[in-house]
């Protein structure tokens, strides 16, 4: 089934455990992403009903086009977890986790240890495809213990998965750099679905080179959205943003996470969002153990304005 949520010049947000939830998804689509995708859900724990599993697959209609990501390590299973997200929760498509590096992810043979498997992982895609009627695509790195991604991208594709991520590193390398760009570029030769490139992208003009490279469909962008949503606009506002921009952005980011899961919860999560907001500016190393300690709404709007004066008498 045809992928085709890739825009020429946007990036997709990544699936990150514990950072991309609903209202930070929202927020990124909202500046500019491609597309986004859940955090990654348990295909097991799914199956047996877990509730807390369960509240990862809440979104909106803001965040389309709209992926969920399943990890495990059990084919049948993965393709039952599959069936029961298309059926309850209508996502756009589904996408399945080859990628994680995590010890207690792998440790199962999951994540990236199925690229060590291709039997197992060939399968998982299999099993997937066959029990729902949306595309599947799978996120993959260079290899497990040795880059072996350009020899299992061919199988991904003959098993029906209608793109593939590849985020350029082993992993073992976990997130050391550099990435492995020969990596995505011999993935991209070897299979005719788009191939979205992974890994240390931090502008969009890294997006630009990164496909110019290696001649990569899209780009996926991680872990230097952390405090930045801004990462993914092309509008002059959002490129340069102010501290003045971004504490109007956090406190919008707060206060649609408190609406989705309750002010207690939200803003312990929100704790890590504060502080990499903070980020870069004269003064942050005061005001980041406070961001870490923050526990309501109103006391992370105090925090919002006390930085805001602070970078106003370092400007004066």
């Amino acid at each position: 089934m045809k992928f085709d949520f890739i825009k020429q010049d946007a990036c997709a947000l990544a699936p990150m455990a514990g950072v991309t939830d609903s209202s930070f998804r929202k927020l990124c689509m909202s500046l500019g992403a491609s597309y986004c995708i859940s955090e990654m859900v348990s295909a097991k724990a799914l199956t047996m009903g877990d509730k807390k599993t369960e509240r990862l697959l809440t979104f909106s209609e803001a965040e389309r086009p709209f992926g969920i990501q399943l990890f495990g390590h059990e084919p049948e299973i993965i393709g039952q977890a599959a069936k029961i997200v298309a059926e309850r929760y209508s996502p756009d498509f589904i996408d399945i986790n080859m990628g994680c590096p995590t010890p207690k992810i792998v440790c199962s043979g999951a994540g990236s240890a199925l690229m060590s498997t291709p039997e197992t992982a060939v399968r998982a895609v299999e099993c997937s495809v066959s029990s729902v009627n949306i595309p599947v695509t799978v996120k993959i790195r260079a290899g497990y213990h040795s880059q072996n991604c350009e020899t299992l991208a061919p199988l991904l594709e003959k098993s029906g998965a209608a793109a593939i991520t590849v985020h350029g590193r082993l992993a073992d390398d976990m997130y050391r750099p550099p990435v492995r760009l020969d990596a995505i570029a011999a993935v991209k030769r070897s299979v005719s679905i788009p191939v979205i490139g992974n890994g240390d992208v931090k502008s969009l003009d890294d997006a630009e080179e990164m496909k110019r490279v290696t001649g990569c469909d899209g780009v996926m962008i991680g872990r230097a959205s952390y405090g930045n949503p801004f990462v993914f606009s092309r509008s002059e506002q959002y490129r340069n943003p102010d501290m003045q921009t971004k504490m109007q952005v956090l406190i919008r980011q707060a206060e649609d996470a408190c609406n989705a899961k309750g002010e207690y919860i939200a803003i312990h999560e929100l704790r890590k969002h504060a502080a990499w907001y903070i980020k870069g500016f004269r003064g942050a190393a005061t005001f980041r153990d406070r961001a870490l300690r923050l526990d309501s709404l109103d006391e992370l709007k105090r925090f919002a304005d006390e930085v805001l004066e602070c970078c106003s008498s370092n400007d004066s």
